[in-house]
């Protein structure tokens, strides 16, 4: 190797290392200094005296939140929610990419864009339509659908499942098609395809889909805030914006508290399944 050629690549490593420590900075300064927050008392947050210390940490903001039948009757309804919406999703999204990925028929391929185009419209559109459908739908047959946590059941896939089948149509495409063809001249049927080779061979992209259902169902906050309004019906990111934050009152300690217990578990699903979720947005990104 020539000595140009290593010096280059001796500053490729540096402005690698320069970028990758300026993303650092600017990614985890907030949650840690929620986390500082977090430790201190109303009265040193109000102070206002070296934001990034605390004088005297505290834990009463963690064992107020996890005392409060409140913030644990949103940690239920937002786990609730999130594996039921995860559990939809999947049931339609595999099954429609499959179909579309290698049962190919008249318009499955603008039917799979139609699908991903669906994902691209934004929410706030969606919602008072939304709200029209649910009135009518009382007025037709009094069923009340308004004000219940288990709306959001209904609400979410609307959002998962356009996104989580585009992401899968990608990745089953990306199998070879010598391995289904094969299993249908043995005489397997399209159902044992999907559940005997597509499956364990597609986990990355399921993980993908699966992990991207639950994010946006665990936190979305324009559904929740619209459409469940009591305290004991809300999920996590509404509940903590209604119960902490009262006028011109803001709670701080315990909101930063109330983010960060809120984001433990996404955080822990993305430390132990972030080479799946890469691999299947990489593939559903890449193929089709």
């Amino acid at each position: 190797m020539s000595a140009s050629l290593r010096k280059e690549r001796r500053a490729a490593l540096a402005w690698s290392y320069v970028f990758l420590v300026l993303f650092a900075v600017i990614f985890l300064t907030p949650p840690l200094y929620m986390f500082i927050t977090s430790l201190k008392t109303s009265a040193e947050i109000s102070s206002a005296k070296l934001p990034w210390w605390v004088f005297h940490p505290t834990l009463d903001n963690y064992s107020a939140l996890l005392t409060s039948p409140a913030y644990l009757t949103f940690f239920r309804n937002s786990a609730v929610v999130c594996v039921a919406v995860v559990a939809i999703t999947m049931a339609i999204s595999i099954p429609a990419a499959f179909s579309l990925s290698r049962m190919r028929f008249w318009g499955s391929g603008a039917l799979a864009t139609g699908v991903f185009l669906t994902y691209l419209i934004p929410e706030t559109l969606l919602f008072i339509p939304l709200f029209k459908i649910f009135a009518f739908v009382q007025d037709w047959t009094g069923i009340e659908l308004m004000n219940h946590w288990w709306i959001l059941i209904v609400i979410f896939p609307t959002l998962t499942v356009p996104f989580c089948t585009w992401i899968m149509i990608g990745y089953f495409a990306s199998i070879p098609k010598e391995l289904d063809e094969a299993a249908l001249i043995d005489g397997a049927g399209y159902l044992q395809v999907l559940t005997r080779i597509f499956l364990p061979v597609a986990l990355p992209g399921v993980i993908a889909a699966t992990i991207f259902a639950f994010t946006v169902s665990w936190a979305d906050f324009l559904y929740p805030m619209a459409f469940a309004t009591s305290i004991d019906q809300m999920v996590l990111p509404a509940g903590i914006v209604s119960t902490l934050i009262k006028g011109d009152v803001f709670n701080w300690g315990q909101i930063m508290t109330a983010a960060l217990l809120g984001a433990a578990p996404p955080l822990v699903i993305y430390a132990f399944l972030m080479d799946y979720y890469i691999a299947g947005l990489t593939a559903g990104a890449t193929k089709g």
